[in-house]
């Protein structure tokens, strides 16, 4: 699969440049930008333009799993390591050897675990969980994170010395809102890219001042959200309601608060999941709407939570919906509550 990071900006170009110097050096690599900027395009294109891209390129969501979970991942266990470990496992830096590891949202790895991850990206050995023998591995890390890591390490939540291990090399992705001359761009980009994935028409007209909003809108999402615009555009949204939407984030325009713990837009939904549902399930584009929405939804309630510690009162808050409601939410979606 070919990976494409559009762009004719000087700073979108530069980073061009830096993939094919660096691309061949197995140097650690660490990605820095705000959620939606393209971290995970960069890092597969590293691997697409490496002598590695004949190995395996894997991925592991740093902040998508329990410690214990994370590092049986990361490492493997051994047969009895634990209950229901009935047979031995390799972990992803296993498979991953002579390939690329790519650690997203690496500043929400546990503390406990980043002394692990140091130690291996150091010896370029570890043990599985329960195991005694050695297992060497020839991996190429590359992170990514939106977390200013800085702060991390002084509030102690991210050790230094990692840092500095995983940071060799620095690939820093800009904001969409700095690079608005880029828009016009990545809007015909989607345009075809959606059309080819469901097979719609890609003679769409956007509006004169819907452009123009476009280009005054700050984008928290930045390039996800965008795909994710095009997309409801595409299947038949109201662009009034897109409109009014684009506006109202404008009135609510805090850009010290962008990027970190942003969450992501109500709309925001990656085309790729819905690329499966309509495959999988043969919908319409009514029923794929209404689908969207629910994995929108749910998103959005996810991202809330995670924002309030799971305290369910706050997160009613900020999706300015009632205590029951979103208590019934929950319930509705099955999102499985985790006490902090």
């Amino acid at each position: 699969m070919e990976y494409a990071f559009i762009g004719t900006d000087p700073l979108i170009q530069k980073i061009r440049e830096l993939i094919e110097m660096v691309s061949d050096s197995a140097f650690n690599v660490l990605i820095l930008g705000e959620t939606g900027t393209g971290k995970e395009v960069v890092a597969r294109l590293l691997h697409q333009s490496s002598n590695r891209n004949k190995h395996k390129f894997i991925k592991i969501n740093c902040s998508a799993l329990p410690l214990t979970l994370l590092e049986s991942e990361l490492f493997g266990y051994e047969k009895g390591a634990f209950t229901g470990a009935v047979k031995a496992k390799p972990g992803k830096f296993e498979l991953a050897s002579e390939g690329v590891v790519f650690l997203d949202e690496i500043g929400d790895m546990p503390i406990l675990l980043q002394a692990k991850l140091l130690e291996v990206i150091q010896s370029g050995e570890f043990t599985r969980l329960g195991g005694t023998k050695d297992v060497k591995v020839n991996t190429w890390v590359v992170s990514a994170t939106n977390h200013d890591l800085a702060k991390d390490i002084q509030e102690m939540s991210f050790r230094e010395d990692l840092y500095y291990r995983l940071n060799i090399i620095k690939i820093e992705i800009p904001p969409l809102r700095e690079r608005r001359g880029d828009i016009p761009l990545l809007i015909d980009y989607f345009i075809k890219k959606h059309s080819l994935s469901f097979q719609l028409s890609d003679q769409i007209m956007i509006a004169p001042d819907l452009k123009e909003l476009f280009q005054t809108y700050h984008w928290p999402g930045n390039i996800r959200e965008l795909s994710s615009v095009v997309l409801r555009l595409m299947i038949g949204d109201d662009p009034g309601i897109i409109r009014s939407e684009l506006e109202r984030g404008l009135g609510n325009d805090h850009l010290g608060d962008v990027g970190t713990h942003t969450p992501a837009p109500p709309y925001e939904i990656g085309a790729d999941d819905l690329v499966k549902t309509v495959s999988r399930q043969r919908l319409s584009l009514k029923k794929l709407k209404a689908e969207a929405s629910r994995k929108i939804e749910r998103k959005t309630i996810l991202e809330a939570l995670n924002m309030a510690k799971w305290n369910k009162r706050k997160a009613s808050k900020i999706l300015q919906i009632s205590y029951k409601s979103l208590f019934n939410k929950i319930k509705e979606y099955e999102i499985q509550t985790i006490h902090m």
